[in-house]
Parts: C-alpha cells; structure tokens; sequence
C-alpha cells in the first residue's frame, strides 16, 4: 500500500522523549520524519552511542536505521536547560518508574505555569499504590497539569510504526485543547490519531490489556485454538472484564469499544510481537515465570499489573475471574492447566454485568482530580449511575 508523503505540520516542535525502548525509539522517529526537533534520553550509554553515531539502536528495533536528526541524550538524566528548551515532553517509560521521573522533570522547570505538553505513552498501573498514570502525575506534577496531560494509547507495533505500516490510535486528555494538539503533532497519512475525553478509561484500557495478554498468550501455549482464545471466548470476556473494571472507575463503556480498549486488546492478545502474550505463551508452554522474564528482552507491564490489578479487584469488589486466574499463575503458585479448569468450570454468568455505583475508592480519585459528571464523555457517562454510599 502506498501511503501519500507526509503532511508539514503547522508549527514545528522540539520534542524531548524520556526513554529509548521500542515505542519511544520508533516515535522520535516518526516525529522526526515531518523535521520535528527530536531528543531522545537513555539511561544505557551504548544506546546513546548507537543512535548518535551509527542511527541504530543496539537494543530495541536494532534492524531499523533512524534519522540522522534525532539527537540521543544520556545516561545522565536530562539537565534544566534541555528541559526548559522543548515545548513537548513525552514519557515513554515503564509505569513503574514514572513517578520517580516526573519529580525530575518537575523539579528542573522553571516555569510553573507555561509547561511543555506532556504526553505519556506507558500503559500499566503502580504496583506500590495502584495508582493510574493520571493519578501519579496529579501526586508530582499537581491536579492542573494532570488534567492537561495527555495519553497516547492503540493498536500499535513499534516494529511497523517505524516501517510507516498504517497505524490508529486513540488520544485521551481531560482537556480538549491539549488532545488536539498532541493530535496534530502525531497525525500523519499512516498514523491517524482520534482524540477521547476519558483519560481513565484509555489509561485502564491499555493497563489491563496486558493482563489479558497472558491469559491469551497461556492458552496458546497450552495448546487451544480459535474457538478459546484470539478469535472468541477469552478475548471477548477479557473485555466483559475490562468495561467491568472501568465502569467501577467512572468511565465511559464507550471507551472500550475504542482503538485503546477492543482495538488494543485483540492485537496484543493474538500477536507473538506482544511481549506480554509471549509472557504467557511460555508460561502455557511450562517455562517458569523467573527465566522468562530474565530471557525476554524488555519489559512485559502485564505482570506487575497484574499485582497491581488484584488489589484494586478487592477494593472495588468487582469479579474479573480471568485477571484473577492471571494473578495466580503469575504469583499464587498455581499452574495453568488447573486454573483453566477452575475458570472453565464456573457456573452459568450474566454475559452483560456492569456495576451500578462507582466505588468509595474511585470516589476519591475522582475528587483529588477534579473529575465531574460528564467529564469523561459527555454522551456515555456512567456517573449519573452513581448510588449512595
């Protein structure tokens, strides 16, 4: 398919990406392709070197030859006057090291007020606080520059974003302004963005979709074929899960028939490329959980997510018997073949089961971060559902 030449943004940015894995590397060079100012930070001294002076990253898309304009940064953490210098900032590492960051990047800025856009595309929840992306950045950064962060979610490969493989994605901030722009500055014939007012759900859609991931990477490996794994069952009540859980959070049902809910879900769920299903094929295969994760490569978020998940499960009481049947191979000792036969074993259940009220906990966040009636989509709010406490 050939795509038509890519369109000249209306302003040229400079751009700083936080992190050099596979999807911040193949972003800086898409942002660099329309002559956006690219820097892009690693902690790992070898990475920078490569990038720098042969284009090639040594560890993540080591086939591919990036831009001769992308400018590599590091190890050492970027100072006040790269920080002070770029109207965008994006976060492209992993969930779990996102707070310690933010309190960087927060502390080396001057202004208070006139910030860079942030744009984060990490997709996992804190395993210490169960906290989401939004949460953590309200808990840094303050409620105001939470509410125009911006969250970059989808159906998107690393590996065919950088070979300018049509790709979607959906673009979720509090604020609308800041939605478009972070919109305008991906979109491109081959990279559509489509711009969503539900932070929570887009943030919880990609979180969760990586638990999922292994439940259908276990099935593979344990041998199941269609009718169980990618193209019926487990998928689908993978995502009865997720709209559960999300729904707990105030938002939108709607939001998981998006390109960052269903769309995101069936591509990491029936791919090899998707580290999280590789997790749980080799899991269903019999590898153990501490080799694989040794062996893989990069970071598979579904598993500290998973962590993360089964304490909020608890707290919201809300039934997600397949996240859990993860959480218990991943961390309860059990094998898969026995809880796929507790799974399959369960009695007859509601096929459509959304909660009526949102939960005391959910409650809090929504107050801490300002979140009314309506904010998370106007047309499909749950929020009016909400029963007392």
């Amino acid at each position: 398919m050939d795509l038509p030449q890519g369109v000249p943004p209306a302003q040229l940015l400079k751009v700083l990406i936080l992190g050099a894995g596979n999807f911040g590397s193949c972003l800086a060079d898409h942002l660099a392709e329309v002559d956006h100012t690219v820097y892009i930070w690693s902690r790992e001294a070898d990475v920078v070197e490569g990038l720098n002076k042969t284009h090639r990253n040594p560890k993540y898309l080591t086939d591919h030859t990036f831009l001769q304009s992308i400018t590599a940064i590091g190890p050492e953490f970027p100072d006040a006057e790269i920080l002070n210098h770029v109207d965008v900032i994006l976060f492209a590492i992993p969930t779990q090291g996102l707070r310690e960051t933010l309190v960087k990047v927060r502390a080396g800025l001057n202004s208070k007020e006139q910030l860079p856009l942030f744009i984060f595309v990490n997709k996992g929840i804190e395993v210490e606080t169960q906290e989401l992306p939004l949460e953590i950045i309200a808990d840094t950064c303050g409620v105001d520059v939470a509410r125009v962060a911006t969250f970059v979610s989808g159906p998107s490969f690393a590996k065919e974003i950088v070979r300018r493989q049509p790709t979607t994605v959906s673009v979720a901030s509090l604020s609308p302004e800041h939605a478009q722009r972070t919109s305008d500055l991906f979109h491109q014939p081959w990279f559509r963005c489509y711009t969503n007012p539900d932070p929570v759900g887009v943030e919880l859609a990609g979180a969760l979709k990586n638990v999922y991931a292994i439940a259908s990477g276990i099935a593979d490996g344990m041998g199941y074929e269609n009718n169980t794994r990618a193209d019926t069952g487990l998928i689908t009540r993978s995502l009865a899960e997720m709209t559960r859980v999300g729904t707990s959070y105030g938002a939108s049902p709607l939001t998981f028939l998006s390109l960052a809910g269903v769309g995101d879900l069936f591509l990491t769920c029936s791919s090899t490329t998707s580290r999280n299903f590789t997790v749980g094929r080799r899991l269903g295969q019999g590898e153990d959980l501490d080799y694989i994760i040794k062996t893989l490569g990069s970071v598979a978020e579904g598993v500290t997510t998973s962590k993360a998940l089964h304490i909020i499960l608890e707290k919201l009481e809300v039934k997600a018997p397949i996240a859990e049947g993860v959480y218990a191979v991943l961390y309860g000792g059990r094998s898969a073949k026995e809880m796929a036969g507790e799974l399959m074993s369960l009695p007859p259940l509601s096929e459509i089961d959304l909660p009526v009220h949102i939960s005391k906990p959910v409650r809090a966040l929504m107050k801490k971060l300002g979140i009314k009636e309506g904010d998370l989509s106007p047309r499909a709010s749950v929020l009016s559902t909400i029963g007392p406490d």
